[in-house]
């Protein structure tokens, strides 16, 4: 069976999109379009940011409908990220806590697409 390995998030403006996420993420788009930008991130994972206005077929919901994970090492690890995009202005859904499978955080991209940052128990 095959593996996901390239996930699409449907957004107002890729242009700017796309600026939030090479902020966050360190890196540039390896294609920018005013409809889609596209990031190779770590282990060949891709992330597309394309225009809900522009999708075929249509899109029919818009952001927080889903999360876009982003595991790290221990709480520290965590703590320093929260810090981080703090800093950067990002939207505070869920401050750092400890659940059930660790402790984590959410914030939101502009188009409400939420980020959730976590060091699994154990890590």
């Amino acid at each position: 069976m095959q593996s996901p390995n390239f996930f699409i998030l449907y957004v107002d403006n890729p242009v700017s999109s796309a600026a939030f996420y090479q902020d966050l993420l360190g890196r540039a788009p390896v294609e920018s379009s005013p409809t889609f930008a596209l990031f190779v991130l770590d282990g060949g994972v891709k992330l597309g940011l394309w225009s809900r206005h522009t999708v075929e077929p249509a899109a029919r919901s818009a952001g927080g409908g889903h999360e876009v994970c982003f595991s790290v090492d221990g709480k520290p690890g965590v703590d320093a990220l929260y810090a981080d995009w703090g800093k950067r202005g990002v939207a505070v859904a869920q401050a750092p806590v400890e659940m059930d499978f660790g402790y984590t955080f959410v914030m939101l991209d502009p188009d409400q697409h939420r980020l959730r940052v976590f060091a699994s128990n154990g890590s």
